[in-house]
């Protein structure tokens, strides 16, 4: 079930000029696949000019280094897991089914064929205060908007809200990351099902009343 990783051995052919956006787009692909393939720390400004087919100077036109680079793609990243997890939990009122979209909405994102969920969830640079912040930001803000939703149907205090829905975060990016790399012989459908089947049985039993 893993990803491939990209192959990095052809460089993309050197095109005439593009729109700025559409060229800070395509070095932001090549980036992603030099950034997952490499690790941050082994990507080579080089490396993602070359994989982008653009000259150096081309890519510091649009990024200055390479931790702003690292840091957009790592901005969008974010974002996309966190829209994944607003969406999941906006898509029903059933709160054992947004148990389980949220869970399939982790799921979906570690199994992309990108591999963009490396930066997010297996950066190698999270001694650096940005990265780090980004990092956590998806955390922060994916368990507050699970914590609104135990809290309106448990009643329980927002700290302990807000504890509970940390851990159910926890539980979907790790156990999706485990049955990525590990759990073969499990399709998505069968794994989304086992994990968001132990976190149901256990929210389930804090109830508004008895």
């Amino acid at each position: 079930m893993a990803t491939t990783p990209p192959d990095l051995d052809t460089a993309r052919p050197r095109g005439g000029r593009l729109p700025r956006r559409e060229r800070r787009a395509q070095l932001l692909e090549s980036a992603l696949e030099v950034f997952v393939h490499n690790g941050y720390h082994a990507a080579a400004m080089d490396d993602i000019a070359e994989r982008a087919g653009v000259s150096k100077p081309v890519l510091y036109q649009h990024f200055p280094g390479k931790l702003e680079l690292y840091l957009a793609l790592l901005d969008s990243s974010c974002d996309a897991v966190i829209e994944n997890c607003r969406i999941a939990l906006s898509s029903t009122h059933d709160n054992k089914q947004r148990v389980g979209a949220a869970m399939e909405a982790f799921f979906d994102y570690v199994g992309s064929e990108t591999g963009a969920f490396r930066l997010v969830f297996e950066s190698d640079l999270t001694n650096e205060p940005a990265v780090r912040a980004h990092v956590e930001r998806v955390t922060s803000e994916c368990a507050a908007m699970i914590a609104d939703v135990i809290h309106d149907d448990t009643g329980l205090p927002a700290p302990a809200s807000r504890l509970l829905a940390v851990s159910l975060v926890g539980m979907s990016q790790v156990s999706a990351r485990f049955w990525l790399s590990e759990a073969g012989g499990l399709d998505r459908d069968q794994a989304v099902a086992l994990v968001s089947g132990l976190a149901w049985r256990g929210i389930r039993g804090y109830p508004l009343t008895d």
